[in-house]
């Protein structure tokens, strides 16, 4: 088993290694608070991860060395995530009376009715959900799989930069880690919030629609904050890097607020509200108590303000480091700015303390 659903670790680095950036995180706790000892982020030139795939391994291996001599950490095992849509699982019923050991031998054996993979090319792993509620002497347990090349890449590109990946788990179970800092920011009891999760990224947006901290409903969709760069790119006749740059530290001409940045929240508003759309097309419920923007491209001055507007819900930014200590290398400024940015990279780096 591979740990893809969790078990227990060492201190961890917070890797998060997306389509356009990588992003390292490292957590330590002083009594009840989490502290961010160090944190950093470095950009990946196009090409280098594709639809969440690591295609030119050296060069993302070359950046995550980067990033880690930034970061000033002396931290070298780390905690990685493979993208939810990589990832394959299914709930299923067990004996109640066997041990870990015995659920991991039974599910070996038939995790081939489960899985639509050859068994030699997956990697596997289970997490005892509890009592199963119709069936006496049963308990639930939510079985992983993945390609094992979607995890040994990243193995490999953590190698590179000396990093060793001590841990390799879902996206999306790192997401509802991190989100479970932001409810203290709610109002109401945790356990009775639904609370929409937008994650805006170069190319995909994801909503993850929780409920007592779980997922119950996730859907991407093909929009993100590429498409924002591109219009940059080719209303200013800058290069991808130069139009990246200068999305991020200004020096755009006056009319940009106006003519290209107005327009993509506004576009962006629209993916939010379409989004919730279908969620509540599925039948589930018909409202959610609140909207938490996260990704780079949800640290758009007044995008949350836009998006409460068109759909009338309450609408937040991430921000997971909003009750924690800030060690003595971490400037308050910068963090708060890339924390929507981090929230992957935050649940990663949470699992240090499990």
């Amino acid at each position: 088993m591979w740990g893809l659903l969790g078990r227990k670790a060492r201190p961890v680095l917070g890797i998060d290694i997306s389509s356009t950036s990588v992003k390292l995180l490292e957590l330590s706790r002083a009594g009840e608070r989490y502290r961010v000892e160090s944190w950093a982020i470095e950009p990946l030139p196009p090409g280098a991860v594709v639809e969440r795939n690591i295609v030119r391994l050296e060069v993302v291996g070359e950046v995550l060395g980067r990033v880690l001599e930034h970061s000033g950490t002396s931290l070298r095992e780390a905690a990685v995530a493979v993208a939810g849509s990589a990832v394959i699982t299914k709930t299923i019923e067990m004996d109640a009376d066997l041990t870990e050991d015995e659920l991991e031998s039974q599910l070996q054996l038939e995790a081939d009715l489960y899985i639509p993979y050859p068994l030699e090319d997956v990697a596997l792993d289970f997490e005892v959900q509890g009592p199963a509620p119709r069936t006496p002497g049963k308990v639930e347990v939510l079985l992983a799989a993945c390609r094992k090349e979607n995890v040994e890449m990243r193995e490999a590109a953590l190698s590179l930069a000396g990093l060793t990946a001590r841990i390799v788990e879902v996206e999306a179970h790192a997401l509802e880690r991190a989100c479970g800092l932001l409810y203290p920011q709610l109002e109401g009891r945790p356990e009775a919030l639904v609370v929409a999760v937008v994650d805006i990224g170069a190319t995909m947006t994801t909503l993850s629609v929780l409920r007592d901290g779980r997922t119950l409903y996730s859907r991407e969709q093909l929009f993100g904050g590429q498409q924002l760069t591109e219009e940059i790119q080719r209303r200013y006749g800058l290069s991808w890097e130069e139009a990246s740059l200068a999305k991020q530290k200004g020096g755009l001409p006056v009319e940009y607020a106006t003519e290209v940045l107005a327009p993509f929240r506004e576009a962006v508003a629209q993916q939010v509200s379409r989004s919730l759309q279908f969620f509540f097309a599925s039948g589930q419920f018909n409202d959610v108590d609140c909207i938490i923007l996260a990704g780079g491209t949800a640290s758009i001055a007044g995008l949350d303000r836009l998006v409460q507007q068109r759909t009338g819900t309450k609408t937040l930014m991430a921000s997971p480091f909003h009750d924690m200590l800030l060690g003595s290398r971490v400037s308050p400024a910068p963090l708060a700015s890339d924390a929507p940015a981090l929230m992957i990279a935050c649940g990663l780096a949470l699992r240090s303390f499990d």
